[in-house]
C-alpha cells in the first residue's frame, strides 16, 4: 500500500519509512509526485496535520499521513508551539536549528522553570474526504539546558535533557533517540492504529 508523506523533509521520510515498513505501506514523498506544500494556517498541532494531510491526499489521489511539531514550553504558556521553526526569526535571526537555540536560550537567560515538551502530531487520511482520520499524538517531557549539549540530532535535540537518561536527545545514540522521541512515539501509536482501523482483512 502507498502512502503519501505531507512532508518534503528526507529526515522525516527516513524516520518514518522504517516504522511503517513492517506493515508492509511504502512512504512516497510528497515533492517526489510534484504536490507543493500545504498551507498552515491554524494554532493546534492536530488541525495544521489534517490540513497537510488532506491536501496530499486531494493532490494524489491516495491516502496520507502528515506531522506537524514543535516545542512547547511551560514558561511561555506552550509557545513557541506551530511556530517552533520560525522562532528565531521572531527575535530578528535567520530561520534555522543553531538560530533557533541561541534565541531560545536567550529568551530563558532569567528563567527557572524550564519545564517544556517535544511534541509530534501525526494525522493519516484514506481519502481527502476521510470522516476518521486516524490522530496519533508523541509527547516527551524534559527541561531546557542552560546550554547545547550532544552533537546527535536536530533542531531542539542539544537543549531538551530528559531526566530518565539524565541526557539531552543530542546525547544520545540515533535508535535510542528515535526509539524514545516525540516523533517515535506517534509513530508507533499511528502503525498501531493503522494496523488496525486501515488493514485487518
Amino acid at each position: 500500500m502507498k502512502i503519501i508523506l505531507a512532508s518534503n523533509n528526507q529526515g522525516k521520510l527516513a524516520e518514518l519509512q522504517a516504522m511503517f515498513e513492517p506493515l508492509g505501506l511504502q512512504l512516497l514523498r510528497q515533492a517526489d509526485l510534484g504536490i507543493g506544500e500545504a498551507d498552515e494556517p491554524f494554532r493546534t498541532f492536530v488541525e495544521n496535520a489534517l490540513a497537510k494531510a488532506r491536501h496530499a491526499a486531494h493532490a494524489s489521489g491516495l491516502p496520507a499521513v502528515a506531522d506537524d511539531a514543535g516545542l512547547c514550553v511551560d514558561a511561555f504558556g506552550g509557545l513557541p508551539g506551530v511556530d517552533t521553526a520560525f522562532y528565531a526569526t521572531q527575535f530578528g535571526y535567520a530561520k534555522g536549528d543553531d538560530n533557533n537555540v541561541k534565541a531560545l536560550l536567550e529568551q530563558m537567560a532569567v528563567i527557572n522553570n524550564r519545564r517544556a515538551a517535544l511534541v509530534s502530531t501525526l494525522v493519516a487520511v484514506r481519502s481527502v474526504d476521510d470522516p476518521e482520520p486516524l490522530i496519533a499524538v508523541g509527547r516527551v517531557v524534559g527541561e531546557i539546558t542552560r546550554e547545547p549539549l550532544g552533537s546527535n540530532g536536530f533542531g531542539f535535540d542539544p537543549v531538551m535533557f530528559i531526566p530518565e537518561f539524565g541526557k539531552t536527545f543530542a546525547q544520545l545514540p540515533v535508535d535510542v533517540k528515535n526509539a524514545n522521541s516525540h516523533r517515535g512515539k506517534a509513530a508507533r501509536l499511528m502503525s498501531a492504529l493503522m494496523q488496525e482501523r486501515w488493514l485487518q482483512a
